[in-house]
């Protein structure tokens, strides 16, 4: 009996997820990478350690973090979600470790254990793997498909498209019948020009309620979080947590905004007026500069001060009720004009990708392509920072994987 072949474009996170899912004695699965490694974004995320996933075990809740897909991945993250990716690499002796914000990272903050992993498995697998072949065009056969590539052009009956944001991967999708939202950033950090607040690079608050006003939009986006302050702005778990959502918008506005910044998010706005006026009474003749009596870096403190337009030298005695509402409203609602955007580290996250519409999340194939398998961030599909991307991009890998071997089997 003839082999089943099976052909996987892409060699990432999805693509050897499905790649090893879609694995059987009765047919054979080859891995195509376009690049000289595999896995080479895993390699790199999350500083070398691999933000596997996250601890979140409840689907409704997950779906939370996926600003573009939650509503598809519901009832993918029903058949494998966090909980099934931790049993996963367990099985294959590698555990995960828990950190204090929920993100998940092997015990070995390496990398190269979930690397070594996923090569070790899909070799025992026999999934065979060739990298330095990229694909440039699929064409749909009446009994398959046809890979064209420098190499030649090879058969498959089935194949799982798992190229990522690459635009040669849309270009072939397209081809193939399927509509492409166009791919924006998602994950990135704001760039604010104001040469005092970037010479407090490297300074945090923890935690900030940070607001995102654009042109014509009603509400602001909010989020909680810490906020890092960098050598082009701001950045941190709450900033990027906006871009993710806010990506599209900022795309359309040129990455041009407002960020609101609520220092001191656990006081009321009277609250912090009262601090002040309790500071006032208590600072005698020292220094406003010298007598911070919020939880601010002492540097941080000052520029506030600075910022409010008061003299840091400024007794607190003599400070004014004007001045007080002043340094209340930088503390509560410091307006900061984002011109622009940074890059996050080493994370690559576009929104955009393949139509959701278009895809049968069951199983993970194509509507208007019968037989054409797809995962990872080639759909439409972008999470915050914390792990879920990766786990996306496990989810649809495996079930494209379980897909293909259904289909195969009948």
């Amino acid at each position: 009996m003839k082999k089943q072949t099976v052909g996987v474009i892409g060699g990432g996170a999805a693509g050897f997820f499905g790649a090893i899912a879609a694995a059987n004695p009765h047919t054979q699965v080859t891995l195509y990478e376009a690049g000289p490694e595999c896995l080479a974004k895993v390699r790199i995320s999350g500083g070398g350690r691999c933000n596997v996933t996250h601890h979140c075990f409840e689907p409704a809740q997950l779906v939370q973090n996926y600003p573009r897909g939650g509503k598809a991945l519901r009832g993918a993250f029903s058949r494998f979600q966090p909980k099934d990716t931790i049993a996963w690499y367990q099985q294959r002796g590698v555990k995960l470790k828990t950190e204090a914000d929920g993100r998940m990272f092997p015990i070995t903050d390496d990398s190269a254990t979930i690397v070594d992993c996923l090569m070790k498995e899909a070799l025992r697998a026999g999934v065979t793997i060739k990298t330095r072949m990229p694909v440039k065009q699929i064409t749909k056969t009446n009994s398959g498909f046809l890979l064209g590539s420098k190499q030649g052009d090879v058969t498959c009956d089935r194949i799982l498209l798992a190229t990522g944001s690459s635009p040669q991967g849309h270009r072939m999708a397209k081809s193939l019948g399927h509509t492409i939202e166009p791919p924006v950033p998602s994950l990135f950090t704001f760039t604010i020009k104001d040469a005092a607040l970037r010479q407090l690079s490297g300074l945090s608050m923890n935690p900030t309620e940070v607001k995102l006003k654009l042109p014509g939009q009603k509400k602001p986006l909010t989020q909680i979080g810490p906020v890092l302050i960098t050598h082009w702005g701001l950045s941190g778990p709450a900033v990027l947590k906006l871009s993710a959502w806010g990506a599209r918008a900022l795309y359309d506005q040129g990455y041009q905004g407002t960020v609101l910044i609520n220092w001191l998010p656990q006081l009321s706005q009277d609250e912090v007026r009262a601090m002040l006026q309790t500071a006032r009474s208590e600072g005698n003749k020292r220094a406003i500069a010298n007598y911070n009596p919020t939880s601010a870096p002492k540097r941080l403190w000052t520029y506030f001060v600075q910022r409010a337009q008061i003299d840091p030298q400024t007794q607190w005695t003599t400070l004014s009720k004007k001045a007080i509402n002043k340094l209340t409203q930088e503390l509560s609602q410091g307006e900061y004009p984002v011109q622009g955007k940074g890059i996050f580290k080493d994370e690559f996250v576009t929104c955009g990708g393949i139509r959701l519409k278009e895809v049968n999340f069951k199983a993970m194939e194509s509507q208007v392509c019968p037989g054409l398998f797809l995962a990872g961030e080639i759909l439409d599909i972008d999470g915050i920072t914390g792990g879920f991307n990766f786990q996306s991009a496990w989810t649809t890998g495996w079930l494209a994987g379980q897909g293909i071997k259904s289909l195969l089997a009948t």
